[in-house]
C-alpha cells in the first residue's frame, strides 16, 4: 500500500471513530442526563443535617420537578452535550489507538483492553474537565430554571473569578481523572473480553440482547467502582460549605475527609441513580457506536 492511500485509509477509520463515538454519546446523554442531575444533587449533600437533603430517589426526583419544573431535569445539558462529540470521541478514537499501539507489546489481550481503557479514560478527562465543572455548578442551582444562570453565563463567571486553573475551570481535574480513567479501565476491559467469551447469536435479536446485557453489566461494574472519585469531584467541583473558605481541595483529601465527616457510605453517595444512568446509558453507548462504526464501514 502506498503512503498516500495508507494516510487515506488511516484518515477514514478515525474518521468512522469520531463520528461513531460521538453518535454514541449524544443518544447517550439526551436519555440519560435527568439521573445525572439527580446523581450530582445527593453527592453535593453533606449528612442529614444538610437542610435541603433529599429523603430518597423518589423525594428527590418530586421535589425537582415541584420547585424546578421538568426542565430542572436537564440543568447543565448543555455543557455535556457540547462536549460529548469530542469527548466521545476522543475516548473511542484513543481507545482504538491504543489498543493498536498495545498489540505490539508482550501484554495479554485481556490486559491489554484494560489498559488501552485506563489510557482513553485520562485523555478523555483532560478534555471534559472544565465542561465538567460548569455542568455541577449548574446543577447544584435549586432555582428554578427560569432563574438559573445560562450555561456561558455560568462559564464566564467561573473564569472572572477563579480563571482556567486548578481553583476555576479545571478544578478537580485529579478526581476526573481518577473517575475516568477507573471507569473506563473496567468498562472497556470487561466488555471486550466478555463479549469474546460468550459466543455471538446468528439471531440478531438474541445479538443485540447479548450485546446488551454485557454492556450493562460493565457499565454497572465500573460505576460501582469509580463512584468515590465521583463524589468527591462532585464536592471540590460544586459549591463549598462556607462560602469563601474552601474545604474540598484534592481528591483524596476529599474522601478522607467524606469518610470522617459522613462514613463509608457517603462515599456511594448518588450510586442508585448514578447505576440508573450508566448501566443503560454505558450499553446504549458501546451499541450505538458498534451498530454506527459497521454500518459507516460498509456504506463510506
Amino acid at each position: 500500500m502506498s503512503p498516500n492511500n495508507k494516510t487515506k485509509t488511516l484518515l477514514r477509520e478515525a474518521s468512522h471513530q469520531v463520528i461513531a463515538g460521538g453518535s454514541a454519546g449524544l443518544v447517550e446523554i439526551c436519555l440519560m442526563h435527568p439521573l445525572d442531575v439527580v446523581k450530582t444533587r445527593f453527592q453535593l449533600q453533606r449528612g442529614t443535617s444538610d437542610p435541603n437533603s433529599y429523603r430518597s430517589l423518589g423525594h428527590c426526583f418530586s421535589t425537582i420537578f415541584r420547585n424546578e419544573g421538568v426542565f430542572g431535569f436537564y440543568k447543565g445539558i448543555l455543557p455535556p452535550i457540547l462536549a460529548e462529540t469530542p469527548k466521545r470521541a476522543v475516548k473511542f478514537l484513543t481507545f482504538e489507538q491504543y489498543k493498536k499501539a498495545l498489540s505490539f507489546t508482550s501484554m495479554s489481550p485481556g490486559l491489554a483492553l484494560s489498559v488501552a481503557g485506563l489510557g482513553s479514560g485520562l485523555t478523555e478527562a483532560l478534555v471534559v474537565n472544565p465542561f465538567e465543572v460548569v455542568k455541577v455548578s449548574l446543577q447544584a442551582n435549586r432555582d428554578s430554571f427560569k432563574e438559573q444562570p445560562s450555561t456561558f453565563g455560568q462559564a464566564r463567571q467561573i473564569i472572572q473569578e477563579d480563571g482556567f486553573g486548578l481553583r476555576g475551570l479545571n478544578k478537580g481535574l485529579t478526581s476526573t481523572l481518577g473517575r475516568h480513567g477507573v471507569f473506563n479501565m473496567i468498562y472497556f476491559g470487561f466488555y471486550f473480553n466478555v463479549k469474546d467469551a460468550i459466543p455471538a447469536s446468528q439471531d440478531p435479536r438474541l445479538e443485540f440482547l447479548r450485546k446488551f446485557a454485557i454492556g450493562l453489566t460493565s457499565g454497572t461494574i465500573s460505576s460501582c467502582v469509580n463512584i468515590p472519585f465521583d463524589v468527591a469531584k462532585s464536592r471540590i467541583q460544586g459549591p463549598q460549605p462556607v462560602p469563601g473558605e474552601i474545604k474540598y481541595r484534592s481528591c483524596f483529601q476529599s474522601m478522607a475527609l467524606v469518610y470522617h465527616e459522613e462514613g463509608y457510605l457517603a462515599l456511594y453517595k448518588g450510586l442508585v441513580p448514578k447505576i440508573m444512568r450508566l448501566g443503560p446509558g454505558g450499553a446504549v453507548m458501546l451499541l450505538v457506536y458498534e451498530y454506527v462504526s459497521g454500518w459507516l464501514q460498509k456504506h463510506w
